[in-house]
């Protein structure tokens, strides 16, 4: 799976340097957000959870969901709403309660 960073989007906050691996930074040029090492992600999914804007998503791979399928969450108070996209551009949502207020 991979990280994927929506430069358009991207808006240089620095939310997602959450990252507990330390594997997301932003560009000192051009103050986008990049993942420093693909292969180091565990898919924790904190920096995706923690954008904004939205524009961070993980890329499953295609022996899970076929090639350009998506699954994004997006936070709320007291719930995770993840919402799964598939190559053909169909979505799926599925919530998740948290256990603790945001």
């Amino acid at each position: 799976m991979a990280i994927l960073v929506d430069e358009k989007k991207c808006t240089g906050c620095g939310a997602c340097v959450i990252c507990p691996g330390d594997l997301m930074a932003l560009n000192k040029e051009t103050k986008k957000a990049y993942i420093k090492e693909q292969k180091d992600c565990w898919n924790c999914m904190a920096c995706v959870k923690e954008c904004p804007v939205r524009a961070l998503t993980l890329k499953l791979p295609y022996q899970l969901a076929n090639y350009k399928a998506t699954l994004m969450p997006e936070v709320f108070e007291d719930h995770i709403k993840w919402t799964l996209t598939d190559m053909d551009g169909k979505t799926e949502e599925f919530v998740i309660k948290t256990l603790e207020k945001r």
